[in-house]
């Protein structure tokens, strides 16, 4: 079992910047490719980041690459997600999640363990 509590959310202006950060619960963190998703009012939850079980290998949706970073810090069980030049459109409840696969992946589904989300919310 894996507890992820995010945190790092808030209020900020477009072209401004937020960095989230997702604590993991356990000893065996290292183990599991860790995601990022976001879910917007009266939108389906979409895809944001990905990163493998050593941070050696990332994946991004389209729409925040080139914006935002993912990474994580194995000693401390913790993966974060620095967000860059925030657009309206960002605005959602970001979750992170903790999946048992062998490589990155970016399908919901394949995610064992979720957070309860974080609040970003980017003003124009």
């Amino acid at each position: 079992q894996v507890q992820l509590v995010e945190s790092g959310g808030g209020l900020v202006q477009a072209g401004g910047s937020l960095r989230l950060s997702c604590a993991a619960s356990g000893r065996t963190f290292s183990r599991y490719v860790m995601g990022w998703f976001r879910q917007a009012p009266g939108k389906e939850r979409e895809f944001v980041a990905t990163i493998s079980r050593s941070g050696g290998s990332t994946q991004y949706a389209d729409s925040v690459k080139g914006r935002f970073i993912i990474s994580r810090d194995n000693a401390k069980n913790t993966v974060y997600l620095q967000m860059n030049s925030l657009k309206p459109e960002d605005t959602a409840v970001y979750h992170c999640a903790a999946g048992q696969t062998i490589v990155p992946v970016t399908t919901a589904t394949r995610y064992d363990y979720w957070g309860q989300g974080t609040q970003v919310t980017v003003s124009s």
